[in-house]
């Protein structure tokens, strides 16, 4: 689950980028927090 909402704001993000402008700081935001959301996973599944 959680890698799918990882795959949906890439993919937000791509389409983000070949849209509007304006969108572009929202979009970037989108992934930083799916980055910042798969190393907090991924971190977690090592330790456990």
């Amino acid at each position: 689950m959680l890698y799918k909402v990882i795959a949906i704001l890439v993919l937000l993000w791509l389409a983000g980028l070949a849209s509007f402008i304006m969108l572009g700081g929202l979009i970037h935001l989108l992934l930083i927090i799916a980055i910042f959301v798969f190393a907090v996973e991924f971190m977690t599944e090592e330790s456990a």
